[in-house]
């Protein structure tokens, strides 16, 4: 059902300026495993803008789960538990590291259900990154809100993941790993750092894989096994949560009209995590 925002929702604009600094993408090459080390003039990969744009909340304005509290630019729907669900992003223009860029950002929908697991809600928004007043890239991002979890509360039935990958890469996350991506995006999120909270209060078996992390690593499997590939739109939805302990790949295929590539993550029993798909230019 679709709930139509109220004025207090639609009104906040939140506008953050940034350098698009060498050092912050380096240090994401390195925990990507890639050997390029980035300089001022060059293009940042697609993706990668996630790395900027901070919107650093003071701490006694954090709520228990590392987040800022609800309430504020995003709304405060009553429900505690909230990750990314998958997103849309428009590349029209490389943004150029050394530069200095704006995102304006703002709520566009919400969205409540009723699933399986309890009350749920999407929350969508909009963001734009200009660069001299023109719009580089456009993105919509979908939040998910849910309730607490309940001792024996049913999951959803797993999706196996696709077959016929014309590529696959294998990553073992490990705890650095995750720390680092959280570090690098500024997300206090406890459930990526914190095993006891993750366990204990949210009800999941260990740490979370971050959702974009995945997203990032799907997109930079095209740059690694397609780089002659140039990417103008890319969406991506996120099935099953991935957890600490366990591999899991990344794969690939282009499409049978040559105009966009297939991409998914799949855990170590084969299941469906993340779907995407990369449209080129």
């Amino acid at each position: 059902m679709n709930t139509p925002l109220t004025a207090q929702q639609l009104q906040p604009v939140q506008a953050t300026t940034d350098l698009i600094s060498p050092a912050a993408a380096s240090a994401l090459g390195a925990t990507l495993d890639c050997s390029t080390v980035f300089r001022n003039g060059e293009p940042l990969p697609p993706m990668w803008h996630w790395l900027y744009f901070w919107t650093p909340a003071p701490q006694a304005d954090l709520g228990t789960d590392g987040h800022p509290q609800k309430g504020g630019f995003l709304p405060d729907l009553g429900l505690p538990r909230r990750m990314a669900a998958g997103g849309r992003i428009t590349f029209i223009s490389p943004l150029t590291i050394g530069s200095q860029a704006e995102r304006v950002s703002r709520v566009t929908s919400v969205e409540h259900k009723e699933g399986r697991s309890g009350r749920l809600a999407f929350v969508t928004v909009e963001h734009k990154i200009n660069v001299a007043g023109t719009t580089a890239i456009r993105e919509e991002q979908d939040i998910v809100y849910r309730e607490l979890a309940q001792p024996g509360q049913l999951q959803p039935k797993p999706t196996p993941a696709p077959d016929g990958a014309e590529w696959e890469r294998a990553i073992a996350p490990t705890e650095v790993m995750l720390f680092r991506y959280s570090a690098l995006t500024f997300n206090g999120h406890r459930i990526h750092y914190d095993g006891d909270y993750a366990r204990d209060v949210e009800g999941y078996p260990d740490l979370v894989v971050h959702g974009p992390l995945i997203a990032t690593l799907l997109l930079d499997s095209v740059a690694r096994f397609a780089p002659e590939a140039m990417v103008r739109e890319y969406s991506f939805k996120a099935v099953r949560p991935t957890f600490l302990g366990n591999s899991f790949s990344v794969c690939g295929r282009r499409a049978n009209d040559g105009k966009s590539i297939d991409l998914w993550a799949k855990d170590h029993e084969g299941w469906l995590t993340m779907s995407a798909r990369a449209v080129l230019a």
